[in-house]
């Protein structure tokens, strides 16, 4: 597969034959290996991308659930997971899921049962009568008649069946002598309690227990059930060898519950309805009384910024949603005294950015934003599904599977991507980049070839497109590339506002565009790749550019734009290492204000979608606030104005052979850092190589203050989340 590993995920023990069951995700196999010496004696074909395995008590048959589902033929829909094709639908996302029944004799795969979506961990009845299958992607749990390999009966373990998708369901433990089956709802950090019939049947929810981040385990023992929580509470961890921190290093953690009375279950299901905003998210789905008779009804609905509910009118026709790559709050607005921010932690200040502070002064100024993911895999997630499955939060510390941007379908949520919504609802989108891996033609050319090549106004070099998600490519300028630091952003933003020209012509403008403006991520200090504060001033210069030229056109009355980083990639800031940047400019928002209520990426994408007036996607968005504080009634259309730069963007790092002790040092570390692949250079790292480039090598790096370290949250009555041994 063009890695060494086979990513096992699923293991099964057969003491009693002296075996071991082992499911191979990336060789779509079951590898039978020898307890003794550990050889392996069979591999068997499973269906795509296998999850978990359970022998029968015989050992004549094993089932495995199998993620990608089944193999798909020659004239499916299919896009490539990991270097397997794996079936999709119409919007890209993996589309089958089944559990494979193999042969243990003959080592042969005899048949495959289709079940829902993600079909993750599989439990046997004691008789051997009943398959218990979690269907992570489907918000339900199967179970499976092992005489006839049918579904004889499957139930929603939402905590509310009016919810949308999010619950993920994705682990199970079956206790058959109190008739119950514990089900681990990864989207509602909570355990289902699943009551069941004299048969063994799927009978009602009896409640819901709560656990940790994302329970991805379960085990009953000792009388008590142990839940594994994948993610724990959050904090952050590192490798003992490690001298810093690394989004990737989570500290998953136990919970030990004594099996509760339905008087106790009660008690426990309210206080998950509370910690997962259940009301909320089901109040994002209502819709205002539609006729003369009903008691909501207003026969002259008057629009606004945000409407209060999902369908009534918005001021806002289009909505351009602008997503880059890779900074806190205090990186970049710690120098702004109306903010809560620290200056000492600003390293890209007012004279390398003089756009963004321009836009977070004439606009909103937010200041209490934070990101749901930590790195790109999960950043893009949740910046354009507002969730993220389990396959990305049990991927975390290795990704050994695949590490995805938009090219690996069993990433995706059942509930789709924004456009999808868009889209479904009649409304035009456009994408300039988001999911678009780009290489210039011929990809030996440097960055200064190809900015000097947009600089003379040529803009003859064309550059690959390579894109995943079948659907947006159909609904992508191909032109307009995506991630690559060798491509300046300056040249992005005109491949937009070219097309922003013709869309005024032509009077027409898409109600949702998604441009990407990576550059802010940096090169380090590497040799021949710009300096960090010509990357910075380049992603500034751009993003001004592209305001200006929206806030100058038609279009600019009814527009709101929206500017995120995907994630803060383990960077530093006094409050917490979530907290990031997010713009919000349009005639409609706030102007000269400083707005301090909590908001999050999910609360970007539910506004958008209440803009727009189309539903929230799933659990997550549903639950975010939108962003109405940021806006006003009244609209003041004056246009904006982008700032020049002081930096030049063709500023390169000098060659090592023009450096000297600690300079050498850090472009040495920038050197064997992977900057063409997305996220491959090691976060710690960088962020130093960036803290040493602009404050000084006498300037001590922040290092308490890198990450998910919780410290300023207290303040601002958030719940810290972390160990005490990392907040204050």
């Amino acid at each position: 597969k063009g890695k060494d590993e086979s990513y096992p995920t699923g293991v099964a023990l057969d003491e009693q034959r002296g075996l071991a069951y082992v499911c191979l995700s990336r060789n779509n196999s079951l590898a039978v290996v020898a307890l003794e010496n550990a050889a392996i004696l069979a591999d068997i074909p499973t269906g795509v991308a296998p999850f978990d395995v359970v022998p029968s008590a015989d050992g004549m048959v094993a089932y495995v659930s199998n993620w990608g589902g089944r193999r798909p033929t020659e004239d499916e829909h299919t896009a490539d997971s990991s270097g397997t094709p794996a079936l999709v639908d119409e919007r890209g996302v993996a589309s089958s899921g089944t559990i494979s029944v193999l042969n243990l004799d003959a080592r042969t795969l005899e048949r495959e049962v289709p079940t829902g979506l993600h079909p993750s961990d599989l439990v046997l009845s004691g008789d051997g009568v009943r398959l218990y299958v979690a269907e992570s992607n489907a918000d339900t749990v199967s179970v499976v008649d092992t005489a006839t390999m049918s579904i004889s009966g499957s139930i929603l373990v939402r905590p509310d069946a009016a919810l949308p998708f999010g619950s993920m369901p994705n682990a199970l433990a079956l206790d058959e002598r109190a008739d119950r089956l514990y089900v681990a709802n990864g989207g509602n950090n909570a355990v289902a309690v699943v009551a069941l019939d004299d048969k063994g049947g799927l009978a009602q929810i009896d409640g819901f227990i709560p656990a940790g981040w994302f329970p991805g385990s379960l085990a009953l023992a000792d009388e008590h059930l142990f839940v594994g929580n994948v993610k724990g509470i959050g904090s952050r961890t590192k490798y003992p060898e490690s001298t810093g921190w690394n989004s990737r290093w989570h500290r998953g953690s136990v919970s030990r519950v004594t099996p509760p009375s339905l008087d106790d279950l009660r008690r426990y299901t309210a206080q998950v309805v509370e910690n997962g905003r259940i009301p909320q998210a089901l109040r994002a789905w209502e819709r205002r009384a539609g006729g003369a008779g009903d008691a909501g009804w207003k026969p002259a609905l008057r629009a606004r910024p945000v409407p209060r509910h999902t369908g009534d009118p918005s001021v806002i026709e289009h909505v351009v949603y602008i997503i880059k790559e890779n900074r806190t709050y205090d990186q970049v607005f710690g120098d702004l005294p109306q903010g809560n921010g620290d200056p000492s932690l600003c390293i890209f200040p007012r004279d390398l950015t003089p756009n963004h502070h321009a836009l977070a002064e004439q606009f909103v100024l937010l200041d209490n934003y934070y990101c749901n993911g930590v790195l790109s895999a999960d950043g893009h997630s949740w910046s354009t599904e507002g969730n993220v499955t389990g396959y990305l939060e049990k991927s975390f510390g290795g990704f050994t599977r695949s590490y995805t941007w938009g090219d690996d379908p069993l990433t995706y949520s059942s509930s789709g991507f924004i456009w999808d919504n868009v889209l479904l609802a009649g409304l035009s989108f456009r994408n300039y980049g988001e999911f678009n891996n780009s290489t210039p033609i011929p990809s030996s050319l440097s960055f200064k070839q190809i900015y000097d090549d947009y600089a003379s106004g040529k803009r003859s070099i064309r550059f690959t497109s390579a894109m995943g998600v079948e659907r947006l490519k159909h609904y992508s300028q191909l032109g307009s590339p995506g991630w690559n630091l060798k491509i300046p952003d300056v040249l992005r933003a005109q491949v937009f506002l070219d097309e922003l020209a013709a869309y005024e012509k032509q009077g027409e403008f898409p109600n949702l565009t998604i441009l990407y403006l990576p550059q802010d991520h940096t090169s380090g200090t590497n040799p021949g790749a710009p300096t960090p504060r010509a990357h910075i001033a380049d992603n500034d210069l751009a993003l001004g550019r592209v305001v200006e030229g929206i806030s100058k056109s038609r279009f600019w009355p009814r527009t709101c734009i929206f500017v995120i980083e995907d994630d803060p990639q383990d960077g530093f800031d006094h409050v917490d290492g979530h907290r990031s940047l997010c713009l919000v400019i349009s005639p409609h928002a706030k102007h000269g204000k400083v707005v301090s209520e909590f908001y999050n990426q999910t609360a970007v994408l539910h506004t958008m979608a209440r803009m727009l007036g189309v539903p929230p996607m799933n659990q997550m968005d549903s639950m975010s606030e939108p962003m109405s504080k940021c806006f006003v009634r009244r609209p003041d259309l004056a246009p904006y104005t982008a700032r020049p730069t002081s930096v030049p963007l063709d500023e390169l790092n000098p060659e090592k052979t023009a450096l000297s002790g600690q300079s050498l040092f850090w472009a040495e570390r920038s050197l064997e850092q992977p900057f063409e692949s997305f996220d491959m250079a090691d976060e710690d790292t960088l962020n130093r190589i960036l803290w040493h480039t602009m404050k000084g090598v006498e300037t001590p790096y922040p290092a308490e203050f890198a990450g998910a370290h919780g410290k300023g949250l207290a303040a601002l009555g958030l719940a810290p989340g972390v160990d005490a041994e990392d907040s204050d």
